[in-house]
């Protein structure tokens, strides 16, 4: 497979200009040419045609868009195999939201381990825009994110979901929070619109993040209130570091499982995601008895 040919045709699908193609590949212009004659030769078909306003696809090129994605992803899975095989007779590369990695990380590699000790396992914590950006070039094999973005090549499955409960540093009642010290949690953007039509007087607060680690870390050292997860806020009302604000509503966070559409049903994707499904279903029922 000459990937080189189809990761140029791909960036300059997305460039639509051989002089930005030719700068973001540290390559010449003419060297983008001769690939781009290359594919055309072998398709007999021009891809691209180039005019005053731009280089624009041909009927052709927009057809061949979707197979060339395919093929990027596939020699990016196929290099990966057999340059990291080792001992281990499959390999995965999983992507995880910030927050999930924070509260389950251990818990589900360990499941992973037990379920599929034959496969070498890379995890990475990520936020969703990244890591449907990696998915859709084959960077990453399974993710578990907040927000899918629905590409074509990609398959995206509700699994459960992660709530966040509000703390305070010295406020147990709703009425009792004060916007100058609220510290506003922008988790998703499902997450900012719940939480603006539960508790629209707060959010337009001062201060905002998008990571409970970080939210934690914000509440320790200003004060205030802010939404963290169910786990962290026991941890901190435990500890007397925080009191739980009993009247403020719940915010679920759905958690979605993303793979490629060929993988789908795949054995091992199928163990990885409904490991987490149970570790969140075990969070949801703690949730709710507390």
């Amino acid at each position: 497979m000459q990937v080189d040919l189809i990761e140029t045709f791909l960036d300059l699908m997305e460039t639509r200009s051989f002089n930005r193609t030719a700068e973001r590949l540290n390559i010449t212009q003419s060297t983008v040419s001769h690939r781009v004659k290359a594919l055309e030769a072998q398709f007999n078909r021009k891809l691209f045609t180039r005019n005053k306003g731009g280089t624009v696809p041909t009927a052709a090129g927009l057809r061949f868009l979707d197979y060339a994605k395919a093929l990027q992803n596939q020699w990016h899975e196929a290099t990966r195999a057999v340059t990291s095989a080792g001992a281990l007779e499959r390999s995965m590369r999983l992507g995880i939201q910030h927050d999930l990695a924070e509260a389950f990380a251990g818990e589900w590699l360990a499941a992973i381990r037990l379920d599929l000790p034959t496969t070498e396992i890379y995890m990475e914590a990520d936020y969703s825009n990244q890591m449907n950006r990696d998915l859709g070039a084959g960077d990453l094999d399974l993710a578990l994110l907040y927000t899918p973005h629905y590409l074509p090549d990609l398959h995206y499955e509700r699994i459960g979901d992660l709530h966040y409960v509000m703390v305070s540093r010295d406020a147990a009642s709703l009425s009792d929070i004060r916007i100058e010290t609220y510290i506003q949690a922008i988790y998703s953007p499902a997450f900012d619109r719940a939480h603006r039509l539960a508790l629209p007087h707060l959010s337009a607060a001062p201060v905002a993040s998008g990571q409970n680690m970080a939210i934690t870390m914000l509440l320790h050292s200003l004060g205030g209130a802010a939404y963290v997860t169910a786990a962290t806020a026991d941890r901190l009302v435990h500890s007397g570091r925080a009191k739980l604000v009993a009247d403020a509503p719940v915010v679920p966070q759905t958690v979605y499982a993303a793979t490629s559409l060929r993988t789908r049903h795949a054995h091992q994707h199928r163990k990885i995601i409904g490991a987490m499904q149970v570790l969140l279903s075990a969070g949801s029922d703690a949730a709710a008895g507390s």
